[in-house]
């Protein structure tokens, strides 16, 4: 016996509004493509025997492009409502069961589109949902009415599947009535049909909606530098903060290692090349120059590649002077130089137990690992 031939709805006429964006959010770059070019490519896969694009009409170049390398994907007009989109997109479906799915769910694993699939044929319909972790309040007027058991609470996703013929009438009835702005499915379902079955979700079947969703992943990077003691003064620089020492390090700036390291953390996440290519210690025009300034330089450069920092940690190697009723001076300072909250900053300190040059009190170490978050 054949299978019963599938079909997939995927709504993506959306304006993205909630996010903020000045075209439709399934369209903005999002880790090296689109959100829809990332989910087309998931849906190909031979369980699936065509796929309905809801789209915004004025979407339709852009995302004709994007459909091009398929041909088993067909686009029709959305309406000024989900509903309104999706009921537009039943008309054609030509599949025994279709799955309607929110194009702003580009990471579905082919598992979660099997289960809804299966739970169609076993019970009638499938609505992809997980277990909701945190506890469920309604509320009246900002205040809690009641806390419904959290074990029978679920999270509701995107896809969920019917019979085409039920769900074709259901809209059918709904839209005659003019009941025809549902947030899902499953609700117009449950109202015109009868109960709806959950199906395994999947945690990472998440929803892309607002701004902040589309940041790409952070950017890291490492910086280390090292200076020898020897200069004829009384005082080190470390994060800005002058400190008593028997003598200076050797450097031709102000010899502040831990912002060289930071400086070369910053860089190394974006890309760029190291201090000694932008600050060299053969131009004049550095020596003896203030470090805190080239850094605020190099922060400058990280903010026009589109990023600022999210986290900094600093490690000093040094077995002399002691720093430590210095360090929460060094983190106020370096957050302000990097734009951020001083927790997102973390320095320590401490010694080589008498190892190596450091340990034999000759010069200083510092380690620094920065994370980046994109900006926008």
């Amino acid at each position: 016996m054949s299978r019963p031939t599938l079909s997939i709805v995927v709504c993506a006429a959306g304006v993205g509004s909630r996010a903020g964006f000045d075209k439709n959010k399934l369209l903005i770059p999002y880790q090296g493509e689109c959100a829809l070019s990332r989910l087309l490519a998931k849906l190909q896969c031979p369980e699936i025997d065509e796929i309905i694009l809801s789209i915004h009409p004025r979407d339709e170049e852009e995302i004709g492009k994007i459909c091009r390398p398929y041909d088993n994907i067909r686009i029709v007009r959305g309406g000024a409502t989900r509903s309104q989109s999706v009921y537009n997109a039943l008309q054609t479906a030509t599949g025994e069961v279709v799955l309607i799915h929110d194009g702003a769910r580009p990471f579905i694993q082919k598992q979660t589109i099997l289960n809804c699939y299966q739970s169609v044929l076993d019970y009638g319909s499938g609505i992809c949902a997980i277990p909701s972790a945190d506890t469920i309040a309604l509320a009246d007027n900002a205040e809690i009415a009641t806390v419904p058991d959290r074990n029978r609470c679920y999270l509701v996703q995107t896809p969920q599947g019917f019979f085409t013929k039920e769900i074709k009438a259901a809209y059918e009835t709904a839209f005659q009535k003019g009941d025809n702005d549902f947030t899902d499915d499953s609700s117009l379902y449950g109202k015109y049909v009868g109960k709806p079955r959950l199906c395994a979700g999947a945690k990472n079947n998440v929803k892309l909606t607002y701004a902040e969703d589309f940041l790409s992943p952070v950017k890291v990077g490492f910086g280390v530098d090292t200076h020898a003691f020897g200069k004829a003064q009384d005082y080190i620089v470390l994060g800005g903060v002058k400190i008593p020492s028997e003598t200076g390090l050797k450097a031709h700036s102000d010899g502040d290692v831990l912002l060289h390291a930071v400086m070369d953390a910053l860089l190394s996440a974006v890309g760029l090349k190291d201090i000694g290519h932008y600050f060299p210690d053969t131009d004049e025009k550095y020596k003896g120059a203030d470090s805190t300034l080239l850094t605020k330089k190099v922060v400058e450069m990280v903010n026009e590649q589109g990023y600022g920092v999210h986290n900094l940690s600093v490690a000093i190697q040094a077995e002399k002077p002691r720093l430590a009723k210095y360090i929460d001076q060094m983190r106020n300072n370096v957050a302000t130089l990097m734009q951020t909250d001083v927790e997102n900053i973390g320095i320590t300190a401490g010694t080589n137990e008498g190892l190596g040059y450091v340990g034999e009190g000759k010069g200083i170490t510092v380690y620094a690992y920065v994370s980046l978050k994109e900006q926008r």
